[in-house]
């Protein structure tokens, strides 16, 4: 039977750029306009832009079930596992154990700088929606104890974690990048710091806080699965929180360093090597963690088996419609994918003849924009620059400013076929037009001052 790895797209750019357009146009009045639900509307545009693009009939369905598994196995297992973990926080009292913590640190007035710095922390080894999915519970507790709406709070955690994700190693976009490209990892993390800590701050901190005072949200109970559960009298101290949430990123540490040592010769990859690292990965790391949490903050305070059950069987209820139409998301941009629409793109814009630092930063937002994908976008096209790179005498310095240009563009308007939107839009229960109004543009300020400032370093180097 055909599939679409021997198929091959006869349309030139402008149709596939032309039915692109057309379905994001769609998907827009069907969800703003006649409120249909955000997942039948994914799925009925992602089926009609794979006829429209010519997709094989025969392998549609597969197209189609392919992008949705396909982000549903990164993102399913990392937010149920996440609100179960936040649920048992929630409860047990210790988000408001840290909130209190927080509080009386930085005051109640600089709240949401708390809250982006831990994320900043947070971010650095772990992804973009297994971070967010953490934070929640002590963000809503943040939120609803403060006042002032969710964004103000929200913007500022997100954004923090999407500079981490894109900028920093040992995140999987900027070092697979840096491989294509030559750029020596320590001096590519050293300098993603440079971008990312600056950006966050004006992009996403002083951003979130203007945002947050335009659009006044209210918190909404997704981790309580209804009104919130009454506390424990005498709630974990604040420690021990902060110990459970750094578990899964000391563990996903764990991967990072073996990898580290292999690369230096220290260690040779073998069965235990593979089996500890198994460990690291940020599902298990997570799926650790939740036990971990289930007996802290669960059997060892009093509470029984069934009761513990059945608090994590309420934490899973309200985010199953977010995994869903995260997982349509994956599905829209899957389509986009395999149509060829994201190559067609690329090839049209690699001829333009800029420096190769905006050319790539051009051809990566374009990617980024036809396909959704930030870590997919990246990787294309520091793959489409690497000959220019190859055959150019750029310095270490250069080399890791360009990477971050790519990433810079990678991470540019975020909308309607990036899963992490719906994801960002669900958990802070926004319709679409204000998560394009907040999240899309703080996503394409990322973009445009993050490449701004590797522009800089690139041109002083």
């Amino acid at each position: 039977m055909e599939t679409t790895d021997d198929w091959v797209q006869t349309m030139g750019a402008g149709p596939l750029l032309g039915i692109a357009a057309g379905a994001i146009a769609l998907l827009l009045v069907l969800i703003i306009g006649l409120r249909v639900h955000a997942f039948l509307a994914l799925v009925t545009v992602s089926l009609l832009t794979a006829f429209a693009a010519g997709i094989p009939p025969a392998d549609i369905i597969d197209t189609l079930s392919e992008g949705f598994s396909g982000t549903l196995g990164s993102v399913a297992l990392l937010v149920g596992l996440g609100v179960m973990l936040g649920r048992l926080v929630e409860v047990s009292g210790g988000a408001q154990a840290l909130t209190d913590a927080l509080i009386g640190k930085f005051g109640e007035d600089r709240a949401p700088l708390a809250l982006g710095v831990a994320s900043l922390i947070f971010g650095f080894p772990i992804f973009f929606d297994a971070g967010l999915v953490v934070m929640l519970p002590i963000l809503f507790t943040v939120a609803r104890r403060v006042g002032g709406g969710m964004l103000r709070y929200g913007l500022p955690v997100a954004g923090a974690f999407s500079v981490m994700h894109v900028f920093v190693p040992p995140h999987p976009g900027p070092v697979a990048a840096g491989e294509l490209l030559g750029a020596d990892v320590g001096l590519l993390l050293l300098l993603g710091l440079v971008v990312a800590i600056p950006t966050w701050y004006v992009t996403s901190y002083l951003f979130g806080l203007w945002a947050g005072k335009r659009w006044v949200l209210p918190v909404h109970d997704i981790l309580a699965g209804g009104k919130q559960a009454e506390h424990d009298e005498h709630p974990p101290r604040a420690a021990t929180v902060v110990w459970l949430l750094l578990l899964p990123l000391v563990l996903i540490f764990l991967n990072t360093g073996l990898d580290a040592l292999r690369a230096a010769g220290a260690v040779e990859e073998g069965t235990w090597y593979n089996v500890v690292r198994i460990f690291g990965e940020t599902p298990i790391a997570l799926l650790i963690t939740v036990f971990v949490a289930i007996y802290v903050l669960g059997k060892r305070r009093g509470r029984g088996s069934v009761v513990i059950e059945k608090l994590l069987d309420s934490s899973l209820g309200p985010v199953c419609a977010i995994i869903l139409v995260t997982g349509a998301g994956g599905m829209f941009g899957g389509v986009l994918q395999a149509s060829g629409i994201g190559d067609a793109l690329a090839d049209s814009l690699e001829g333009i003849g800029l420096p190769v630092i905006v050319a790539g930063f051009v051809i990566a937002t374009a990617l980024r924009i036809a396909q959704g994908s930030a870590t997919v976008a990246l990787i294309t096209s520091a793959g489409l620059v690497q000959p220019v790179v190859a055959n150019g005498d750029y310095n270490a310095v250069q080399l890791a400013a360009i990477v971050l240009a790519l990433s810079a563009g990678s991470v540019m308007a975020s909308h309607v076929n990036d899963s992490g939107f719906w994801l960002v839009g669900r958990f802070f229960n926004m319709d679409v037009k204000t998560t394009l109004k907040t999240w899309t543009v703080l996503e394409t300020l990322i973009g445009l001052m993050g490449f701004g400032v590797a522009a800089i370093v690139y041109a002083i180097a």
